[in-house]
């Protein structure tokens, strides 16, 4: 019974605090992801375990969140925001943390070794993907002004621009993603096909940190819109 009482104890009388709490746990998940490649990088395998062991910790705590959240919250809330919007929202910044595991699940499954030509590339990608995942959460952080303020004013051309500037770092990942891309296809030849498939597939995960974490930010923006 204790698990509800805590939980209870941060839900309050608003769901803002636990989705703040949530995103907290999703961030610090994500930046375990460079820590992951930087261990990979350098063949030390017990870097590689022990970012990989926090990953899964991280992702366990915010699954843990994310449902007492939707077993707790209210048919019908006293906010200037309908119940499927939030759950919409939370649902997006937990698929950060489920693309961080999936990362870090592949690279325990198969061996996984990083051509040099990578090796750089990669952990900027990764470290800019943080970056949009940090910028996503600074935004959850300014959802119960949101709600104050019902969406408007001054705090919701703030936010706004926030949400500009994770816009911003998304697509530098995406060129970033795509360079990494054609750097893998001039590669090939020297390649197994099976670890250039797989390779690909991270890729594409890496950069899913940044694609959910901009999601997160213009669910907000249209939430002001209306």
């Amino acid at each position: 019974m204790a698990r509800p009482t805590a939980f209870a104890s941060l839900f309050g009388r608003s769901p803002i605090k636990p989705m703040q709490e949530h995103i907290s746990i999703v961030l610090q998940c994500a930046e375990q992801v460079p820590a992951l490649f930087e261990a990979l990088c350098k063949d030390d395998q017990d870097g590689v375990l022990a970012a990989k062991g926090k990953i899964f910790e991280l992702e366990e705590k915010a699954d843990e969140i994310k449902n007492q959240l939707r077993a707790h919250l209210p048919k019908s809330l006293l906010l200037p925001v309908d119940r499927r919007d939030l759950l919409e929202v939370l649902d997006l910044q937990d698929s950060i943390a489920d693309s961080a595991q999936d990362i870090a699940g592949l690279l325990m499954e198969r061996p996984m070794e990083v051509p040099e030509e990578l090796k750089e590339p990669l952990i900027a990608l990764t470290r800019r993907c943080v970056d949009a995942c940090a910028q996503s959460s600074k935004i959850i952080n300014e959802l119960d002004e949101l709600v104050a303020t019902g969406f408007r004013g001054p705090e919701s051309d703030r936010v706004s621009a926030m949400v500009d500037e994770l816009n911003q770092i998304e697509s530098d990942t995406d060129e970033m993603g795509m360079a990494i891309t054609h750097q893998l296809f001039a590669l090939e030849d020297r390649m197994k096909p099976v670890s250039v498939f797989f390779w690909y597939q991270l890729i594409q995960w890496i950069g899913d940190l940044a694609d959910y974490a901009e999601k997160v930010g213009n669910r907000l923006r249209l939430l002001m819109a209306r």
